[in-house]
C-alpha cells in the first residue's frame, strides 16, 4: 500500500462571502459533498475516493482508490475507522463523516441495528477553504486545480441571498403522541430508571425543497456553533449545529459544549431579557443543565488526564436562532495512550441528546419513538491532517432521505417535566429551521427571489 503524497494546492485571494459561495458550490455538483462552517469560514469537500463505513458490526473501506475490505467493528468502530482511513487522508490533508444516532448502541449496549451505515467518513477528491480574505484549493494535480479554480469563480458569480417564497410545516404534527410520550418517560424518571432522557419528534416538510438556499437563508437567521450542508451516504442535511460534541485540538485539548435548558428568543429584548432571567432560575432547567455537566466532565475524565479537565464556564446563555440556552463549555487535555477517535466515543452521543446515565435513556427512547433516529442527534465530523476532529451536534437540521424531508426536535425530560411546557419547547426549536425553508424556483422562473452576492477572486 502507497500512501498518497500531499495534493498540490494554490492560494487565492478572495473577496466573497464565504457562506454564500460556499452554498454555491453545493449548488453547483452532483457529485456527494460537504460544506463545514465555522464563524463565517467554510470547507468545502467534494468526491469519494476513499470511504469508511460501519455497518453493523463490520466496518468497510471501499472507493475509487482503494482495494476493498472489511474488518471486524469491535467495541470501538470509531477507533477501526481511524485506522483504515489513516494511510489515506494525506493527499487531500483532511476527511470528513457522520455519525448516526442509533452509533451509540455500539457502545452502550442494545445492539446496533444493521443495514444502513453506522458511521460513514470519506476522503474527498478535492476540497476548497474560504476564509472572507482568502481561498486554498486543494486536488490532485494541475488540471484539477485550474477547472477548481474555474468553479469557485463560477460559484461567486452565481451566489445569491435566497429570497425565494418559504415551505410551512405543522409545527402540531404528532403533539398528542408527543404529550403521551413525555408523560410515560416521566413516570419512569420518577420510578428510578433514570435520571433524563431526551424525547423528540419529527413534523414533515412538503416536496420541492431547496436544501442549499434553505441552508443559506437559515444560517442568515443564526448564529451556530457550526453549520454544515452535505449530501453523501444516501443523506442530505442542512443544518445550524447549536452545540459540539467534541473539538480535539491537534495538542490533544479536548473541548465539549454542552447546552440543556431552554427559553424562547423572538427578538423582543425586554421580552428575551425576561425569558432569560426566569430561564437562570428555573429550577427545572438548572437541574436538568447540572446533570448533563456533571456527565459530560466524567466522560472527559475516562479520557483525558484527570487533573486536566476543568469547567471553564459554567451556565452562560448561548442564543441560537429561535431559542436561548444554558450553556456550559469544558476542557481537558488526552491521557497518554488515548487519541482523538477515544475522545469522540466518550461523549458520543452528546448527553444533550440522549440522556443520564446514557444506556437507560438509550433503551428509553428506542422504547418512546420506536422508529430510528438516523443522523438528527447524531454528529457531522471535520477530520484535519494535524489531528484536529471537530463534531457538531446534528440539531437544528433539515433532512432528506430516501425521498423523504422533515424537521426534529426533543426537549429534556426529568423528573420535573411538564408535557404542554414540553411540546412547546419542541415548537420552539422547530421553528429555529422552520421559518427559514426555502421552495425550489420554478423552472419558469429560476431565478426568482434571488440577490446576487458580489465578490471576486485572484490569483495571490
Amino acid at each position: 500500500m502507497t500512501t498518497p503524497a500531499p495534493f498540490p494546492e494554490r492560494g487565492l485571494t478572495f473577496t466573497g462571502d464565504p457562506i454564500a459561495v460556499g452554498a454555491a458550490l453545493c449548488a453547483g455538483t452532483g457529485a456527494p459533498h460537504l460544506l463545514y462552517e465555522q464563524d463565517g469560514s467554510v470547507v468545502w469537500s467534494e468526491g469519494e475516493s476513499v470511504v469508511a463505513e460501519v455497518v453493523g458490526d463490520r466496518v468497510r473501506l471501499h472507493g475509487t482508490d482503494v482495494e476493498a475490505t472489511e474488518q471486524p467493528a469491535g467495541g470501538h468502530p470509531l477507533a477501526v475507522v481511524g485506522e483504515l482511513l489513516q494511510p489515506w487522508t494525506g493527499g487531500v490533508g483532511s476527511a470528513h463523516g457522520w455519525l448516526t444516532f442509533e452509533l451509540a448502541h455500539a457502545y452502550h449496549g442494545g445492539g446496533a441495528p444493521g443495514g444502513s451505515p453506522l458511521a460513514r467518513f470519506v476522503v474527498p477528491h478535492r476540497v476548497v477553504e474560504l476564509t472572507p480574505s482568502a481561498a486554498v484549493l486543494r486536488a490532485p494535480d494541475t488540471d484539477s486545480l485550474d477547472d477548481l479554480e474555474r468553479r469557485l469563480h463560477s460559484a461567486l458569480r452565481s451566489a445569491t441571498e435566497a429570497d425565494g417564497p418559504r415551505v410551512d410545516v405543522d409545527l402540531d404534527e404528532h403533539a398528542d403522541r408527543y404529550r403521551t410520550a413525555v408523560a410515560d418517560v416521566v413516570r419512569g424518571i420518577r420510578a428510578g430508571k433514570l435520571d433524563k432522557a431526551i424525547v423528540s419528534r419529527s413534523v414533515s416538510v412538503p416536496d420541492g425543497l431547496d436544501l442549499p438556499a434553505t441552508y443559506l437563508a437559515g444560517r442568515r437567521g443564526h448564529h451556530p456553533a457550526r453549520s454544515f450542508l452535505l449530501r453523501h451516504g444516501g443523506w442530505e442535511a442542512a443544518g445550524f449545529s447549536p452545540e459540539i460534541v467534541a473539538r480535539v485540538d491537534a495538542d490533544g485539548s479536548v473541548t465539549s459544549q454542552p447546552l440543556a435548558g431552554t427559553r424562547a428568543l423572538t427578538g423582543d429584548p425586554v421580552a428575551d431579557t425576561a425569558r432569560r432571567t426566569e430561564l437562570r432560575r428555573d429550577a427545572k432547567e438548572v437541574y436538568e443543565h447540572a446533570v448533563s455537566v456533571r456527565l459530560v466532565q466524567e466522560e472527559m475524565t475516562s479520557v483525558c488526564r484527570p487533573e486536566s479537565v476543568r469547567t471553564e464556564e459554567f451556565m452562560g446563555v448561548a442564543e441560537r436562532g429561535s431559542v436561548q440556552h444554558l450553556a456550559s463549555r469544558l476542557r481537558g487535555r488526552l491521557a497518554p495512550g488515548r487519541d482523538r477517535w477515544d475522545a469522540l466515543a466518550a461523549l458520543f452521543p452528546a448527553v444533550t441528546a440522549s440522556g443520564i446515565p446514557k444506556r437507560p435513556a438509550l433503551e428509553t427512547i428506542r422504547h418512546t419513538e420506536r422508529h430510528e433516529r438516523g443522523l438528527y442527534s447524531g454528529a457531522v465530523v471535520r477530520l484535519d491532517a494535524d489531528g484536529t476532529l471537530d463534531a457538531a451536534l446534528v440539531l437544528r437540521t433539515v433532512l432528506r432521505r430516501a425521498g423523504r424531508t422533515w424537521l426534529r426536535a426533543g426537549a429534556g425530560i426529568v423528573a420535573g417535566s411538564d408535557p404542554e411546557r414540553e411540546l412547546e419547547e419542541t415548537r420552539e426549536k422547530l421553528r429555529a429551521v422552520s421559518g427559514h425553508l426555502v421552495a425550489a424556483p420554478s423552472t419558469a422562473d429560476p431565478d426568482a427571489g434571488k440577490a446576487t452576492v458580489r465578490a471576486a477572486v485572484t490569483a495571490s
